[in-house]
């Protein structure tokens, strides 16, 4: 893990209220909508890559999925996020590590990415993290992955980015993944800036 990278985001977490982020979400809305299609079992074993202080795993433990892996480059994000969540957070497995060295010897049912893929602009962290998913996902699993579209902002808290479109996505993935589904969405930001998103659901093929 980069020492630098990690100490970048650690600073954000540490100097920032999650609602003063850009990608403060209340709600996530869209990935719950993707989710909830799915119908998957409350035993489904579930990661969410670059968690942060998102309260997509607030959605999830009032759902009654406990089965839940939380990841982030920054160790300070994911102990606000354990201890807001308190008592209810207990079972959850906290990893800090980089989305593009990240090892993990389970399996998952369900992989979440939401704004962290398009931070990965190196072709050996990319081609890291497509490898990674294929060999850590259960047969017929689901991969959801938001990133910065077309059009969407070109760097994100002093960090380059890469935009994709639904069709680069599957590029990306098609070693081992169909995509299912893909949706244009807006985020707007605290300071009421308004950011292009692509979302795309992905079913393992193995």
């Amino acid at each position: 893990m980069s020492k630098n990278l990690k100490s970048h985001w650690d600073e954000v977490y540490k100097t920032k209220n999650f609602e003063e982020v850009s990608w403060f979400q209340a709600e996530p809305e869209t990935s719950i909508q993707f989710f909830e299609k799915l119908k998957l079992p409350k035993t489904a074993s579930i990661i969410d890559m670059g968690a942060g202080e998102s309260r997509f795993v607030d959605y999830l433990l009032d759902k009654g999925y406990s089965n839940i892996t939380l990841v982030d480059i920054s160790e300070e994000a994911l102990n606000k996020t354990k201890a807001r969540l308190g008592t209810k957070g207990e079972a959850l497995k906290y990893i800090v590590a980089d989305a593009a060295k990240f090892k993990t010897t389970e399996k998952y049912d369900f992989w979440h990415d939401r704004a962290t893929f398009h931070f990965l602009t190196e072709i050996e962290d990319i081609e890291y993290y497509t490898q990674n998913i294929c060999r850590s996902l259960n047969s017929k699993a689901y991969f959801l992955i938001g990133t910065f579209a077309e059009g969407g902002p070109k760097s994100c808290s002093g960090l380059e980015i890469s935009q994709y479109s639904a069709d680069d996505l599957s590029e990306v993935f098609a070693r081992c993944l169909t995509q299912e589904k893909s949706l244009k969405a807006t985020h707007k930001t605290p300071n009421g800036t308004v950011q292009k998103f692509t979302f795309c659901l992905f079913k393992y093929d193995g």
